[in-house]
């Protein structure tokens, strides 16, 4: 495993409890970091975390001024926010078009993108102030090429991709840089959301063959975190095994 240098550095994680977002908060804690998982579902303790390296608080995304209030704590125990990843999402249903109910439509893009604009939101000028920053928000390969059946899902990433290049271009003259990563098929929890059957098909569009693992989007995610990800942003960098086509 290669070592990035997190230092004295204090990251929030959105969906932190499980997943993509666990596995990057605990390389985040192994790399030196301070870790606070924002998440609805906080899972007490990670591998190898101490109490003052590790903060858990309950967090709605959606909820403007449960952020507000997150962003406060988290500032009143470790005193700066250096880096933030947006890594909490659902799928939501695999339906057509037709049949998609308006309250998972809603659902769904008040998490994965609104939840990822409320979090940014609120942490971006404290980083502009401090004159670091790193925003990594995780899209997916559904965003870039739109998954049949995942309507709401495919819309969402896209969004995220397009907000990451808006906020890239206005914070490009600040030392804030924001990318993200747009994955393929990941074995996680987010998959038990899919039927078999569409876990089948998005697997066949993989041409190395398989699902990638949570430590491979974590190990790109620690690098778009660190000091050395400085001449990069607004940028979607791939994780889908040879699917993605631009």
């Amino acid at each position: 495993m290669n070592t990035i240098d997190l230092d004295g550095r204090s990251v929030v994680i959105t969906g932190g409890a499980g997943g993509i977002g666990q596995a990057i908060a605990q390389r985040a804690l192994a790399s030196g970091a301070r870790v606070c998982i924002w998440d609805m579902a906080p899972s007490g303790t990670l591998p190898g975390a101490s109490g003052a390296k590790l903060m858990q608080l309950l967090v709605d995304i959606t909820d403007e001024a449960a952020v507000a209030r997150a962003t406060a704590d988290t500032l009143a125990q470790f005193g700066r926010i250096d880096v933030l990843v947006n890594s909490a999402g659902i799928t939501g249903p695999t339906l057509p078009v037709q049949d998609f109910p308006l309250d998972a439509w809603l659902k769904v893009m008040a998490i994965n993108l609104t939840g990822t604009f409320l979090c940014s939101r609120a942490v971006v000028a404290g980083m502009a102030a401090q004159a670091y920053g790193r925003i990594v928000n995780l899209a997916s390969i559904a965003g870039k090429e739109g998954n049949a059946q995942q309507s709401a899902y495919s819309a969402s990433k896209a969004a995220v991709i397009a907000l990451t290049k808006s906020m890239g271009k206005e914070l490009a003259q600040t030392n804030v840089r924001v990318n993200c990563i747009a994955p393929a098929m990941i074995e996680s929890a987010l998959l038990d959301q899919m039927p078999a059957s569409k876990r089948s098909e998005n697997l066949a569009k993989i041409p190395m063959g398989r699902a990638g693992t949570v430590a491979e989007i974590a190990a790109m995610a620690l690098w778009m975190a660190s000091e050395e990800c400085s001449f990069t942003t607004g940028a979607t960098f791939d994780a889908s095994g040879g699917r993605a086509t631009y």
